[in-house]
């Protein structure tokens, strides 16, 4: 690649246009565990990651934020008459 890239541990970044001419590659890089941030006049604006599929899930985060109802699984269906006035 070209010398723009600046490597720091597992995270690597690159100008836009740089960024731009080696996007497949640094795509590769990205799905293979490295952290890519991408430049534009030296200033990060976005970031490459890998999208892991396999987080495990975190139950109960929202214990307390609602409450549902007793009847919430209960079906109302109006009758037509009901449905149209």
């Amino acid at each position: 690649m070209a010398r723009s890239v600046r490597h720091d541990g597992d995270m690597s970044s690159i100008g836009i246009y740089e960024a731009k001419k080696h996007f497949s590659k640094l795509l590769r890089r990205a799905a293979a565990g490295e952290e890519v941030i991408i430049t534009r006049s030296g200033n990060p604006v976005i970031r490459l990651v890998p999208i892991s599929y396999e987080r495990e899930r975190q139950l109960g985060i929202d214990a307390g934020e609602f409450e549902i109802p007793d009847d919430f699984d209960d079906v109302h269906v109006p009758d037509i008459g009901e449905a149209s006035q």
